[in-house]
């Protein structure tokens, strides 16, 4: 085996809304690293209803590389929707997932290769360091990061909602059926995952400004629907 390949085999996959701009830097990128240090490895951008050119700069990016994969969405599923269908389509042991939006250096994955290694965890989970976001996303992923699901759920994880995590497959596989949607999704995942005993690690990475498009996380309807949603998922597990 190649001595610079460090994880046997990856899955990877990127929500993606509107981001024409970000999206084909975000998996050359992408592409330049697995190369490097997997030794299979395929690519899934998840297109979640994009109503500008993401769609066709996925499937042009696709066409040139059969390891590149393309899910559409129609119509929007929202982020929730866009993690279910990257993880349902992995085919490989380990499954990564990062923001499409250029807010991480996929380089990073290195970092979650090695802890994993050093830890044996079946989920290792970014912790987003300095963070380039602004005030007001801050707060709500304050409250929804350190105090809610704490609160809820017992759920001891410092960043649950950063965008940037590499889980084993079998994990995933033992939290479903998933019912949460947007920003719930992760939570349910991790609880569920926490609650079955999985090992997790976490790992510090860096955090940038996004240049270009809009972040929708911090819209209001999608923070409203998603305290439903956690209120709902709440009242499933509270036993």
């Amino acid at each position: 085996m190649n001595q610079k390949v460090l994880i046997d085999e990856i899955s990877v996959f990127f929500p993606a809304y509107n981001e024409e701009k970000n999206i084909k830097k975000t998996v050359l990128s992408a592409k330049k690293v697995l190369e490097r240090v997997a030794g299979k490895w395929e690519i899934i951008i998840v297109d979640d209803g994009s109503t500008d050119s993401t769609s066709i700069i996925a499937d042009r990016l696709a066409s040139l590389d059969k390891r590149i994969s393309v899910i559409h969405h129609r119509p929007n599923r929202g982020y929730g929707g866009a993690l279910k269908s990257g993880f349902n389509k992995a085919k490989y042991e380990w499954i990564a997932f990062s923001d499409s939006d250029g807010q991480f250096n996929f380089s990073d994955l290195r970092l979650f290769i090695n802890k994993q290694k050093e830890t044996g965890a079946d989920l290792v989970l970014g912790i987003r360091k300095n963070r380039a976001d602004p005030f007001f996303r801050k707060l709500s992923t304050f409250i929804w990061s350190k105090v809610l699901p704490r609160i809820l759920f017992g759920l001891r994880v410092r960043d649950y909602s950063c965008g940037f995590k590499l889980i084993k497959r079998d994990a995933y596989r033992k939290a479903l059926p998933l019912v949460g949607e947007e920003k719930v999704t992760q939570i349910e995942l991790l609880v569920k995952c926490q609650r079955s005993g999985f090992r997790f690690a976490e790992v510090e990475v860096g955090h940038y400004p996004r240049i270009y498009g809009h972040q929708t996380g911090a819209d209001l309807k999608v923070i409203l629907r998603s305290i439903r949603d956690l209120l709902k998922l709440w009242w499933i597990l509270r036993k």
